[in-house]
């Protein structure tokens, strides 16, 4: 924390700043259904064999499927996001940009989906 970086403040321009985050107050948070969405299947080529396999194997595209294509999780928001319209699309932050769902959202309990996740350049080394 470096108080003298806060915008505004006498030689906050000093910094090199990627970007803020701001924090929910838990007092004052709304719990939402966030989906994270993955790749659909678990290989590039779904139901075609692999190296490896025997030559009387067949796949089914299915056996492909990644497990990890869709998580849901419950998070704590900002409290105006507890009733923004249908289809609104917000970034959060560091996780990627998301939508609100238009099917299974019911006031007071939103449902967000991940449309794009962010490139994720945390904690690696320069080059």
């Amino acid at each position: 924390y470096f108080p003298d970086s806060k915008s505004g403040t006498p030689g906050a321009d000093t910094y090199k700043v990627k970007g803020n985050l701001h924090w929910v107050s838990v007092a004052h948070a709304c719990t939402a259904e966030v989906r994270l969405y993955d790749r659909l299947f678990a290989y590039p080529f779904p139901g075609q064999r692999r190296e490896g396999d025997a030559n009387d194997l067949e796949r089914d595209f299915l056996d492909d499927l990644n497990p990890d294509a869709k998580r849901c999780i419950t998070a704590q928001l900002e409290p105006a996001l507890a009733s923004v319209g249908a289809e609104s699309r917000f970034q959060f932050e560091r996780h990627g940009y998301f939508i609100a769902d238009r099917h299974d959202a019911r006031p007071g309990t939103p449902v967000f989906n991940r449309t794009v996740t962010l490139k994720d350049s945390w904690n690696k080394p320069n080059s």
